[in-house]
């Protein structure tokens, strides 16, 4: 038996700096999570996945990860994702340099 379709979100890396980046409602790259479409329909995010797979001059590793609806736009409900969403983990560049830290 097939497991039920779950939400859904597009991600991949950018082609030229590397950043976690989603497929957002218009079909462009969102460097932020909340801002990525997520589709809770099978058909539309397998369509949506054969659209970002074929733009290799933009971004490599796209695949699509599993996401829920938050107070503000598609969450992680995976760890691995969290993680991507946050940026590199040292805190001199990336997502997290302007985040103030302890």
């Amino acid at each position: 038996m097939a497991r039920p379709f779950s939400p859904k979100v597009v991600t991949a890396n950018d082609l030229l700096s590397g950043d976690v980046v989603y497929l957002d409602s218009h079909d462009c790259w969102a460097s932020d999570l909340s801002l990525a479409a997520l589709y809770t329909d099978e058909t539309e995010a397998a369509e949506k996945l054969d659209l970002a797979s074929i733009q290799v001059n933009e971004v490599v590793g796209v695949y699509l990860a599993d996401a829920k609806a938050g107070a503000n736009g598609p969450e992680p409900v995976h760890f691995r994702e969290d993680f991507r969403a946050k940026g590199p983990s040292n805190y001199d560049h990336g997502k997290q340099e302007s985040v103030n830290h302890v």
